[in-house]
């Protein structure tokens, strides 16, 4: 059986709707999520809700996060710039498990633009589930921190 997570997340203005619809399944599967927004589509600046999504990883108030923009670039730039944040654009199955089997990622990033909902929970499921591999990955982890 799986281990129910604890998981924040956030989009942008491009990322709401898939967002919205993420949190929702993420509820039904009995994860707890933190949805720090926004809940419409008028126009913000991805990089503050990348920062509060990395503060909650930071202040280990969840194990996961999840940002959601246009292309998920611009996301995963503003999650990387904070210290002990490795966040990974995913835009498959086997790209979200090598992020965390290789990777031990911690904030996985979606666009919106070009991932279908079906592709985008598949990814979220094998990012959640992928144990770190440790061992050779984290001596390379090690030197990037």
């Amino acid at each position: 059986m799986e281990h129910k997570k604890i998981i924040s997340i956030a989009s942008d203005h491009a990322g709401t709707s898939l967002k919205l619809d993420i949190v929702s399944i993420l509820k039904m599967e009995g994860h707890e999520i933190i949805d720090n927004g926004p809940f419409d589509e008028n126009s913000v600046d991805y990089p503050d809700f990348a920062k509060t999504v990395t503060s909650d990883i930071k202040e280990k108030r969840c194990e996961f996060g999840i940002l959601i923009c246009g292309s998920g670039q611009g996301m995963a730039i503003a999650a990387n710039k904070q210290a002990g944040i490795r966040a990974a654009l995913c835009y498959n199955v086997e790209i979200a498990e090598l992020s965390r089997a290789h990777n031990n990622c911690n904030v996985l990033t979606l666009g919106s633009r070009f991932i279908d909902r079906d592709i985008a929970l598949k990814c979220i499921s094998a990012f959640l589930n992928t144990p770190f591999e440790g061992g050779r990955h984290e001596d390379r982890i090690n030197k990037i921190l």
